[in-house]
């Protein structure tokens, strides 16, 4: 996991947002493929979290560290099932990722990564336009695209409307976005099923972001 591609330039879409194309390698995009399944068939799996209006998620998802649910972490899931822990391995990635998108190691004293949820896109998953607000931190947060191609609206911190930017996901791409943008709005409005490289196995796309909480105990 320590090789990462570094052939196209970082892109700054927005002040403090930041896509690296192809940060993933090949090899390292497999080992997270392989290591997602063995998360989502863990003790609380994947699920479709129901919205406080009634509506339900097209993404299924699972939480490592921290449960999340709209719109709070716990440590349990309803059931009373403890969630599953956060991997060191993505708190090493974390880091290395800031430093990769914005120069720079995170500072000393940043709240610790300790949180990461995996989402999965089947062919008519979307994701609707939204903050990450539920962190106590405003560390960056890191993002991770495995599998197919999608479309990643990412706009801005006062309105889920225009001015958005559409940036083109793929698979083994890091998008970083924290500082003046870490409360933007974003999304995905779709993705392209058949992308995936043949080579993972993967019929859709996964996403795994990474945040501090700033929560303890």
């Amino acid at each position: 996991m320590d090789d990462a591609l570094f052939g196209s330039p970082p892109v700054e879409v927005a002040p403090g947002a930041v896509h690296l194309p192809g940060w993933l390698t090949a090899a390292a995009q497999a080992d997270l493929v392989r290591r997602c399944r063995d998360w989502a068939r863990g003790p609380a799996g994947m699920r479709r979290h129901t919205m406080p209006r009634g509506g339900v998620m097209s993404v299924r998802m699972a939480s490592l560290g921290w449960h999340w649910q709209p719109y709070s972490y716990t440590r349990t899931l309803p059931d009373g099932t403890p969630v599953q822990p956060f991997p060191a391995l993505l708190g090493d990635l974390a880091a290395r990722a800031v430093a990769d998108a914005y120069g720079a190691p995170p500072a000393p004293g940043a709240d610790p990564y300790d949180v990461a949820l995996v989402n999965f896109y089947d062919a008519d998953a979307r994701m609707g336009m939204h903050q990450d607000r539920d962190e106590l931190s405003r560390e960056p947060v890191v993002s991770l695209s495995l599998g197919d191609t999608c479309v990643f609206r990412f706009g801005n911190t006062e309105t889920r409307t225009r001015p958005h930017t559409d940036v083109e996901l793929r698979s083994g791409d890091l998008f970083v976005f924290g500082g003046p943008s870490r409360m933007a709005y974003h999304g995905v409005p779709r993705t392209r099923p058949g992308t995936a490289p043949p080579e993972l196995g993967l019929d859709g796309r996964l996403n795994i972001t990474v945040r501090a909480s700033g929560l303890r105990g």
